[in-house]
Order: structure tokens, then sequence, then C-alpha cells
């Protein structure tokens, strides 16, 4: 057996419009686990918080310096673990390209450096053989975070026929249409980011008898906040860091690549590259349209030659213009396991219970479970958090996505 090592992320964006209060709690309970019951040396384990305590912050670079680390220095046989508490948020398409339609689902890193989905396929893609990764992502919209991964569990490729299956078995069980739409609507409002609690689901057994773990809280019993960042509050947030006022969709990836460089998402630099080309070639049209002002400084910034702040963007491979679309990446990565906090259409649930314990409804889940079960599979473990979810009142839905093999191996072990 090789050695196993792990990267932790918890992220509460204090003082902030984004803040979260169960992220860090996420991740200590988290690496216990791995330490107790999984055997991991402490020092195989990287934290990064923004708990103030003066450690390495969870930035986007050290995020990603810490997985390429975590990938580059693996051997056949090493177990990798990556566990993400923090907010979601999904980057609409910016080419201006009418077939550009599709998101990118993105985590946010504490100085709003976007990670992508695309960032995280590539990643798996360097895993080296006997070799696997599992990530924990208990954010929002966290479904889509390995791209065209096979979906064990989840409706995320296939929700029209999962509502469909569920309306008849919901009428089978005898629970009215009214009782369906009503579900739908509260899945239009989670989406928006708005919580409306469950009624009707107690249980006496929530078994939080004083100590700090909980165990089994009802959603309703809950203070609830959802781990999705809206377009609207990362667009402000980007205007405090930047003192900037002409941020908008359609330029968020250009304001990311103004203020990160090469510390930018691969994918905002190659889409940068894309950009200035069309730029460079007269293309000004619809381009210079849609991007606004900020395109014309960069613009600008290279016609007077100042070369270096472009370099990062100019150097990116891209084969073709396709690859820098919102939602495109890819083949499909082999050695990786991503089990979600919810549907890339859903929002994870940031929960605190009356005690003054904060933590995410996924994570939470699966600690109790691996408290109560000890070894599970992939897929039991995913199975058995949808169901104490759904128990809980929580309308958000985990998924799995790796490949049938991976769905049958044991958690982490």
């Amino acid at each position: 057996m090789g050695e196993k090592r792990a990267v932790l992320v918890g992220i509460n964006y204090p003082g902030t419009k984004a803040e979260l209060k169960g992220c860090h709690n996420d991740v200590a309970r988290m690496r216990r686990c791995l330490v107790d019951r999984f055997g991991f040396d402490e020092s195989g384990i990287r934290v990064l918080v923004d708990d103030g305590s003066g450690g390495p912050q969870p930035t986007g670079a050290n995020i990603r310096r810490e997985l390429a680390r975590l990938v580059g220095d693996a051997r056949p046989g090493d177990l990798l673990f990556f566990h993400y508490s923090g907010h979601g948020t999904r980057l609409p398409a910016e080419t201006g390209q009418d077939d550009d339609t599709g998101y990118d689902e993105c985590i946010v890193p504490c100085d709003m450096n976007l990670i992508t989905d695309q960032d995280f396929t590539e990643l798996v893609q360097k895993v080296p053989e006997g070799c696997l990764l599992t990530i924990v992502s208990d954010s929002c919209h966290s479904g889509g975070l390995l791209d065209k991964t096979k979906e064990q569990i989840g409706h995320s490729t296939k929700q029209n026929q999962t509502q469909r299956r569920e309306l008849e078995e919901r009428s089978d069980s005898g629970t009215s249409f009214r009782a369906f739409l009503k579900e739908t609507v509260r899945d239009v409002f989670e989406s928006q980011g708005i919580h409306l609690p469950h009624r009707g689901h107690r249980h006496s057994d929530d078994g939080d008898d004083g100590d700090e773990e909980p165990r089994y809280i009802d959603a309703a019993d809950a203070h609830v906040k959802n781990r999705s960042l809206p377009l609207s509050t990362l667009i402000e947030m980007l205007k405090e860091k930047t003192g900037k006022d002409d941020i908008d969709v359609g330029s968020i990836r250009l304001t990311l690549f103004n203020l990160f460089g090469d510390d930018a998402s691969p994918k905002v630099k190659k889409f940068m590259k894309v950009m200035l080309n069309k730029l460079q070639q007269g293309q000004h049209g619809g381009v210079m349209g849609f991007m606004g002002a900020l395109a014309q400084e960069f613009l600008k910034a290279k016609l007077e030659g100042q070369q270096d702040q472009l370099e990062p963007a100019m150097n990116q491979e891209v084969h073709s213009e396709e690859e820098v679309y919102a939602g495109t990446t890819a083949r499909v990565p082999s050695n990786g396991v991503l089990i979600s906090g919810c549907q890339t259409d859903q929002t994870s649930a940031d929960a605190t219970t009356p005690k003054g314990v904060s933590y995410g409804a996924l994570s939470n889940a699966i600690q109790t479970i691996l408290a109560e079960h000890g070894t599970v599979t992939n897929k039991e473990l995913v199975l058995k958090a949808r169901k104490m979810l759904s128990k809980q009142g929580y309308t958000q839905q985990p998924g799995l996505y790796c490949s049938d093999e991976h769905a049958s191996v044991a958690f982490i072990c």
C-alpha cells in the first residue's frame, strides 16, 4: 500500500457578503476522521482555512498549488483525497458566440480566484495509474465539477426522466400532483439561493445530546444558508476588490485575468487568449460591445506594447475557439471519484443548530454514516447520505461521479 495524502479546504469568507459558518468545522471533523479512522499521518494532510490563524490561506493559487503537489507527487498505490467546503458558483458564457451556451461550474477560493470544473478534470487526468483521487465537494452546483465523468447517482444529465419517474412513484404512493409541483417550485427557489424549510420531518432521535458533533438535525430546526454564491454577489465582491465599477456579466473572466494574471484558472487564461486574438485580428464588432470598457483597456495595453501583462494568456495552448466555451472539457478522467453535495442545478446547505454548531449538510451526513457503519463503498455512502438528508428535510441530492469499478470501491480506504 502506498501513501495516504489529503488536501482539506474550508472557506467561511468571514466579514464578507458571502459569509458561511460551517466550513471550518467540516474540515476539522474530516481531518480527525482521516487520522483516527483511515490511518492518515498528520504530516500527509494539508489544511487551508480562512480562520485568521496565520496558516496558508485558501486562495485560488494556494489551492491549485496544493492540488498540483498532491497529484504531482503521487505514486501508484497512493490514496489521494480532497475535501472542499465553501461556495460554488456558475459562470455563464462570455465569448459572445451564439453556440457558446453552457456554464462553467466553479469553486470560490477566499480571494475570488475561481477554480473551474475543467481545472479539476485536467487535474484528475494527471493522477497516475494505480492511484485514486477522491473529491468531496460540499458546495453548490458541485455535480458538474468532474465534467463528463459517468454519473453513477444523480440527475444532472437525466433530469427530465428522473422528474417523470419521481412523479410516477409519487402518484403510486398516493402523493398528489400538487405535492410534486410544490417540490419543483421549492427546487427553483433553492437554485436561486432561497431556502424553504420542509415541514413534517420530525423524529425524536436528533442525537445532538449536548456534544459537539451534530447528528440528525432537521432542516426546519437549523438556521440554513446555502453555499451558492450568486453572480450578483460575486460581481459586487470583485468590484470591491478592484475598485472598478464597470464589472458585469460579460467581463467576469476578464476581471479574473486582470486581477490574478498567471495565477488565474487555465480556462480563464485560454479564454483571454482567444478574445485577445479576436481583438488583434480586428474583429471588434460583437466582441468589443460584449466586453465593454475593460476589453478596451486590455487592447490599449496590448497596442502600447505592455506584453508582459498578457503573456500568461498568450502562452496558453488553444487548439480551437470551442475549447474556451463554457462547459467544454477534455476526455473523461478515469482515476477520480467525485462525491458532490448536490446536483449541478441545486444548492448545498450550510446549517447552524439551535446550540450554535455549524456544518455542511453533506459533510455532517458523511461523518454520521462513517461513525455508524465504518466501511462503506462510495455508492453506499452517497445513497445513505441522500436518504439521511431527505429525512432531515433538505432538498439537495448528493451525487456520485466515477467509473463503475470505483462506485463499488470502499470510500477513502
